[in-house]
Order: C-alpha cells, then structure tokens, then sequence
C-alpha cells in the first residue's frame, strides 16, 4: 500500500502496530498508574475464564469503577457475575413457527450501560491508548453513535480517567438520555443531539468534522474504526462459538447433533456483524446483514427514516466486511415497535402465557429484547425459511440490548397504535402479524454482482465525503484485507500487557 494509504491506516481508522507518540503514552502510564487502572487484553475478554474472578472485587457493575473493564464481555449474569457460559436462550417453535433453534444471546448482561456497545467502546479506545495516539491528559474522546456507542464509549472513558463526549440524534430514546446526563460530569457541554433520528448519520458525521477542528478533540468513529471490527471478531466472535458449541452438546445427549447455519445481525456500525466472519471461519455460518426495511439501503439503495435504535443506516460503514455476507434481509420498524409493546405489557405476556403456551420463564426473557434484538430476531427466523432449514440446522444471533431502554419509545407506540393500551385482540393480531405470518419477503441471497453494488454504495461517504483513500477502500473487496487485520489483536494484546507492566512499577 501506498504511504498515504498507510498512514490512513494508522492514524484515522487506528491500526498502529507501534509506540507512535512515547510522550502520550507516558502520560496515560502516569494517569492509570494514579487511578489504579489495570486493562485486560482481547484475548481475556474472549476467555475470562483465563483470569482471576476476584479482579473485579466489590465493584458495582452498573457503576463507574475502573475494574468494570474486567466486565466487558459476555460472559456476565445480569447481577454482574461470572458465568460459564454467555446468557442465551434457545427460542421455541411456538414461538417462531420454524422447526430449527434460533439461539439468542444477551447483551443486557454488559456492564455499567446494559448493551453490547461498552465492548465496541473499549475495543476503539484501548489500542490507542497503549499506542500512545490518545492522551487522556489532554484529549476529549468524542463518541459518534446513535445510542448505545456513545453511552458505552462515555461509560468507557470515565473509567479510563478521560473525558468522553456523546453526539447523537435528538430523537433517540429519552432513557439514553437520561442515562448521560448521570454518567456526563457537564451533560450541557458533553452531550450533542444532531438533527434527526435513528437514518441521520451523515449529520453525526458532520458534527465530527466540525469538532475535529479542534485538536483537543479526538474522534472514535465507530463506523471506521477497524478496531471496533477486531474486538467484536474476536470478543464477540468466540462467545457466540462457545454458546452454540454448548447447545449442541447439550442436544446430543438427546441424540440430536446440529450444526451452524446462519448468523444474523444488524448492521449498524458493522461491528457486531464481524462476529458472522468468525463463525463462518469456525462453522461455515452464513452471513445474514439485517437492515430497516423503512431505511434499505442494502437492499433497494434505498433511504428513509426508522425507529430500530442502534442500527442507523443510509450508508454502508467503512468496517462492513459487505463482500463476506451472504443474505440481506429488511425488517420493518412496525414489528419491531409492536412486538416491543407485546413482550412488555401485561396484556402482551398474558396473551404469550395463556394463548400461546409459552412459558414464564421464555416471557420473562422476551424483556431482554430491545428494538433491534427483535429485528435481528426477526431475521433469524426470516433466514431460517429462506433457507429452508431444518430441525437440525441453528440460527444464532443477539439480543443487543435490552427492553428497559425503550419505556419512553413504548409509551408513544401505545398512543399512536392502540389508544393508549393494549387490549387482547391487539395482542394477537401483533403476533399474528409479526411472528404468526413471517415471510421471505424483502431478503436477497447475495450474488457476487449483489455484494458488489452494495460494497460500491460506500464510496460517496467513504472517498467523496470523509476523504478515504481510494486504494484503501478498494483493498476491502478482498477477503485478504480482513484476514490481515487480525494479526493486530496478539500486537496490542502484547502492547496492553506492556502498558500494565509500566503502570504497575510505580
């Protein structure tokens, strides 16, 4: 590649392999050193079996306290204890209609934001640490999401003794807010709401660029930085394995033995999804990218406005392996706003228990879904008949986050769709509509030609608007561009052990 692409590579999307500023890091030793904060390594989070439970004390994992970053993994109960095995459920037929297991595993259990994006967080803001690119001393790390990457990355800094800074749109969840203005020391100056809702991104971006002006202010945009990809590989990549390795097991003992069909997930920042580029590697998983059916980028080049928070569109993320996946799939921000309503009202459960026969236990765990944990649910089962998979071929997927950071969202799909409450009958003609009649309507099976356009749909953004080299945004139609990434996670395992070693001298 050539010089400019490189230093592309290391300074705007954060793939340093070296000590780039000696003097920043120096700094960070010293703070961390102040503060008491030791960081574990990706591969630890992968494994945290491999480390001392202990390490995290009496810390309260909804708390800002530094030892919370042993936490960030998936591998937590929802009263922030260790478990064996990631938190999952096994989704029934009388539920989905489909006689294959959809496995659904849950990021409510993540500490200090409930959600899955505190990973995405720490995966971004760690290796520019301990390469000596972000100063907490002297930068502000500015958080470009809309919703959850943002608290994580607030949540994320102020353990890591710096100052983060949210941006995103004024129309998300009232709950997220809120939660900043109690985690933001000056929620007035800290939290920026851009114009719009969950498809503006462009204008997150251009809120960006205005504050990158400042060299005070560092940008960890989770859209280009290909750490936010490695983490989730590698993190979130070996969670899902251990989770479907372990349901498997656990049907042999009935004789059954299944394998890994599809992985399904929202796209987003295209985090998440890399876990898919794992469990292909690791099981030959198919690829399953899931978008607003309201917003379809991928599968119309289409644009629009939508309520599934967290998995914003109307652009394809520079960190998107698109050329890797295998089906595209829209879900409609109708279910995912109605079933919400179903699996958190009294006479949605009720309806669940008595109509459908489903257990309490199962009810209790619907609550567990956020907006886009039903959407990537949808799609596992969407996938699971456009592939005509049978009992033995299972569907993994993620519950992002959970229903507790909906209320306020809730509340307006009440008012605007039922008058107020929900009665029976709109119980069942919501499951009958979202989960009794699930089609194959609005998916493609991806051919070469597909992935093609929707790979090339990111040069406006990437080369026209944010000023990404041409070479660069070429090199990732390749699957060898991502294969070589992967050597940076044992480099800044190797660097995170050195940074902690230094901090510990004293």
């Amino acid at each position: 590649m050539s010089s400019e692409t490189t230093a592309a590579l290391e300074n705007q999307f954060g793939l340093a392999d070296r000590v780039v500023d000696p003097k920043a890091l120096a700094n960070s030793v010293a703070r961390f050193r102040e503060q008491g904060i030791v960081l574990p390594t990706f591969a630890q989070l992968a494994n945290p079996a491999s480390v001392d439970p202990t390490i995290v004390g009496d810390a309260n994992p909804q708390g800002p306290d530094a030892r919370n970053l042993w936490r960030v993994h998936w591998y937590n109960d929802l009263n922030g204890n260790r478990v064996n095995v990631p938190d999952h459920i096994v989704l029934p037929s009388s539920l989905t209609g489909v006689p294959n297991p959809i496995i659904v595993v849950f990021g409510d259990r993540f500490p200090m934001i409930t959600a899955h994006k505190v990973l995405a967080a720490y995966s971004c803001l760690a290796p520019r640490v301990v390469t000596g690119q972000f100063d907490p001393t002297y930068h502000r790390a500015i958080w470009p999401s809309t919703g959850n990457y943002a608290r994580g990355g607030v949540a994320i800094s102020r353990i890591m003794g710096c100052r983060g800074v949210a941006i995103l749109p004024a129309g998300m969840s009232q709950e997220r807010f809120d939660w900043l203005d109690q985690w933001c020391a000056n929620p007035a100056e800290d939290v920026i709401k851009t114009v719009g809702t969950e498809s503006n991104v462009k204008e997150i971006y251009d809120a960006c660029n205005e504050l990158d002006k400042d060299p005070v202010n560092f940008i960890f945009n989770q859209f280009c930085e290909f750490s936010n990809h490695l983490g989730h590989y590698e993190v979130t990549g070996r969670a899902l394995g251990h989770v479907f390795e372990t349901v498997r097991d656990s049907m042999k003992k009935s004789g059954r033995d299944i394998s890994l069909a599809a992985f399904t997930s929202a796209t987003g920042s295209a985090g998440t999804i890399a876990a898919g580029d794992r469990l292909k590697d690791d099981y030959g998983a198919r690829i399953v990218s899931v978008e607003a059916l309201e917003c379809p980028t991928m599968l119309e080049n289409g644009f629009g406005e939508h309520n599934i928070q967290g998995i914003g569109d109307k652009h394809i993320p520079l960190i998107h392996n698109i050329t890797n996946s295998d089906v595209i799939c829209g879900i409609s921000d109708r279910a995912t706003d109605e079933l919400d309503v179903l699996f958190n009202t009294p006479v949605g459960r009720a309806y669940l228990a008595e109509k459908k026969g489903l257990s309490a236990e199962l009810i209790d765990a619907l609550a567990h879904f956020g907006f886009s944990s039903i959407c990537n649910t949808l799609a596992a089962i969407k996938t699971s008949k456009l592939l005509n998979l049978g009992p033995d071929e299972a569907v993994i997927t993620v519950a992002t986050d959970g229903g507790a950071l909906y209320p306020s969202s809730r509340v307006t799909t009440l008012a605007e769709r039922f008058n107020g409450e929900m009665t029976s009958v709109d119980a069942a003609e919501v499951f009958g509509r979202h989960l009794g009649h699930v089609t194959t309507e609005d998916m493609i099976e991806c051919t070469e030609r597909d992935r093609n356009r929707i790979f090339n749909l990111g040069y406006y953004t990437w080369v026209e608007q944010q000023g990404t080299p041409f070479e660069l945004f070429e090199a990732r139609r390749d699957q060898s561009f991502w294969k070589g990434l992967r050597r940076y996670l044992p480099i800044w395992d190797e660097m995170i052990n050195d940074f902690n070693a230094r901090v510990a001298k004293g």
